[in-house]
């Protein structure tokens, strides 16, 4: 399917910028939907250089694109490039999704929704529960965001390569949400057996262990994990992470990414098209080609 041959000066454009995004399925996703919906709208990936950020907003109004996904590494960069920002993504201090309205370049996060969408149905485990939360970049801020607004958490365990960033993040949100209770750690697997074990929940933020590199994963020590637990892995590609696997090795329950990926994704085309997207069928397409 390639909606390029429908391209036409009648055609809204929209896309995702990031880098590097040549595994991002969002295309995939958004072309889809605009199909099943009949829209005129084309999605179209924009593999973009932090130095050439500033143009690559400055080109979205002049060329009067509708909106852009923002991923790895721009969630936070971007936002000293927007004209405004939703409630959500002020606390947050990430975007996700932008809109042009006219000119005026307005940001959102969905990342919030994808994360509710995943953890609701496991609500009353998580509540007034420890859950570690693995990484300290745009898609963390969003989980932690959700943890403490939605679900009510009894304290957070927050893990990341730079010691420093994950200090950073804890006093981000003991200001911005008045939340003392997050907990900040080095990720250093064999000091962490613990701190994992003891967790309720364990989210991993991070591209670790996402395609080409399966093979890598934030810890490969499966005493890390139970059968009490619940492990949630925002990837996506591939649906069964080497992360999840041990994590199930262990008789612990297992969210992939897919829930979260479809449903961010669900939210940014309602704020580009006013539309729902037609979320079953397009979990269903994505499952199928991941499968292959």
């Amino acid at each position: 399917m390639n909606s390029l041959n429908k391209f036409n000066h009648n055609t809204t454009v929209v896309g995702v910028i990031g880098h590097p995004i040549k595994h991002s399925f969002s295309p995939l996703m958004h072309n889809i939907s605009f199909e099943l919906n009949d829209l005129k709208y084309v999605y179209l990936p924009f593999d973009i250089l932090q130095s050439n950020l500033e143009d690559a907003m400055k080109g979205m109004v002049a060329l009067g694109i509708k909106g852009f996904n923002v991923t790895l590494p721009y969630k936070e960069k971007i936002i000293e490039l927007l004209n405004e920002i939703s409630e959500e993504s002020t606390i947050i201090g990430a975007v996700n999704t932008i809109v042009n309205d006219n000119g005026k370049l307005i940001g959102y996060n969905t990342d919030v929704h994808g994360v509710l969408a995943s953890l609701t149905p496991y609500k009353e485990e998580i509540t007034d529960k420890t859950v570690t939360v693995i990484g300290a970049g745009g898609s963390a801020r969003s989980t932690i965001f959700a943890l403490i607004r939605n679900f009510k958490v009894k304290k957070i365990n927050l893990v990341n390569r730079t010691a420093q960033k994950a200090e950073s993040l804890r006093d981000y949100f003991a200001a911005k949400m008045l939340y003392k209770s997050i907990k900040s750690f080095e990720l250093v697997p064999p000091d962490l057996v613990d701190v994992f074990a003891k967790s309720k929940l364990i989210i991993n933020t991070t591209s670790v262990g996402m395609f080409p590199d399966i093979d890598d994963s934030p810890t490969t020590i499966a005493e890390s994990f139970n059968n009490k637990q619940i492990v949630f892995d925002l990837i996506y590609n591939p649906l069964k992470t080497k992360f999840l696997k041990l994590a199930a090795s262990k008789g612990a329950k297992t969210i992939n990414g897919l829930t979260m990926f479809v449903e961010q994704g669900a939210k940014s085309f309602e704020l580009w098209t006013g539309e729902e997207m037609p979320v079953d069928k397009i979990k269903t397409t994505i499952k199928s080609y991941l499968e292959q």
